[in-house]
C-alpha cells in the first residue's frame, strides 16, 4: 500500500496527511460509535503519528468507552465531521474515521469489534472476524521511533 493517506473534513477546514499505511482497519459496534456514524457501525483506521502533518483546528469531546478507556473524540467545530480518537493509553496513534480519507476505498475493515453492542438488524460481513468486546490491540501497540 502505497502513502501517503491524505483526507479531512467536509468543509476543509480541517486537512492531514499520513506517511505511513494504517496499522489496523475495523469496524466498531460500541454504542458510542452507534451514536457517531447515525446508528450504524463507525469504519476507522488506526495510523500512527510519527510523521503525520494535521492542519486546522478540531474541537473534542471526552468520552470513557466500553472498553473503559477514556477518549477524546475529535470533530471539525465549523461542520461537525467527526474525524479522529485519541486513547491515552495508545500514544503515538489516531484513530481516524475511514471516510475522512480522500479516497476511502484504498482501505477495508479486516475486523468488526463490539459486535455484541450492534442492533439486532446490523448487516455484518460473514468474511470478516468479529469480536462481540474490544477484540485484540492494535499491532504493533506501540507507535514506531
Amino acid at each position: 500500500m502505497t502513502a501517503p493517506f491524505t483526507g479531512g473534513c467536509r468543509c476543509g477546514a480541517v486537512r492531514f496527511s499520513f506517511p505511513s499505511p494504517p496499522v489496523l482497519t475495523r469496524l466498531c459496534w460500541c454504542r458510542d460509535c452507534q451514536y457517531f456514524a447515525a446508528g450504524n457501525a463507525s469504519v476507522n483506521a488506526v495510523f500512527a503519528t510519527a510523521g503525520a502533518t494535521f492542519t486546522g483546528q478540531t474541537r473534542a469531546f471526552e468520552t470513557l468507552a466500553d472498553s473503559g478507556n477514556r477518549l477524546q473524540r475529535h470533530f471539525c467545530p465549523g461542520c461537525g465531521t467527526p474525524l479522529f480518537s485519541e486513547a491515552a493509553v495508545r500514544p503515538g496513534f489516531r484513530v481516524m474515521r475511514l471516510g475522512t480519507l480522500d479516497e476511502p476505498g484504498r482501505l477495508r475493515p479486516e475486523m468488526a469489534i463490539w459486535t455484541g453492542s450492534a442492533p439486532g438488524w446490523a448487516c455484518h460481513d460473514p468474511g470478516l472476524p468479529g469480536h462481540p468486546d474490544q477484540g485484540p490491540p492494535p499491532a504493533p501497540v506501540r507507535a514506531p521511533a
